[in-house]
């Protein structure tokens, strides 16, 4: 189990230190912010959509090793994807790190399951939703800046 725990905390320092998808989308046609007032950690998500589909993405922000790897791993996860399948992976990563024991994710999510050891340290699972809590106001269209509290 320590080899595993091992992957999985390499894979999110990886994804901290050479962050994918990160720096601002010229041309977007959607974004959101996103705020943790207990961390300080802040994302702005840029989406280009066209036809219901995440033709692109990149975030921006500073944060913890979570948050940064979260939005990272998310990035890669929903390009190409439709808002609907977004929605979804939404729920199904929500569900996953907030409740222990809960669903385990599906095939092709291996490295969103390295963040599953949030769910031992709740105050963490705020750091590790940030970014997704973020594409879906921007999917919304919303203009505010999404809060954690």
């Amino acid at each position: 189990m320590s080899d595993l725990r091992e992957l999985y905390q390499e894979i999110i320092l990886d994804h901290n230190r050479k962050p994918r998808n990160f720096g601002d989308l010229p041309g977007c046609n959607r974004t959101a912010k996103g705020h943790n007032p207990l961390c300080g950690d802040m994302v702005t998500i840029y989406l280009t959509i066209e036809n219901g589909v995440v033709r692109e993405v990149k975030f921006d922000g500073k944060g913890c090793a979570i948050s940064v790897a979260s939005a990272s791993i998310m990035t890669g996860l929903i390009t190409g994807k439709l808002e609907t399948e977004i929605r979804e992976l939404f729920d199904s990563f929500h569900a996953f790190v907030t409740n222990p024991g809960g669903q385990e994710l599906g095939d092709g999510l291996e490295e969103l399951t390295a963040l599953g050891g949030v769910r031992d340290y709740p105050m963490r699972v705020k750091c590790a939703t940030l970014a997704w809590h973020s594409v879906i106001a921007a999917l919304d269209g919303g203009n505010d800046t999404v809060a954690t509290e």
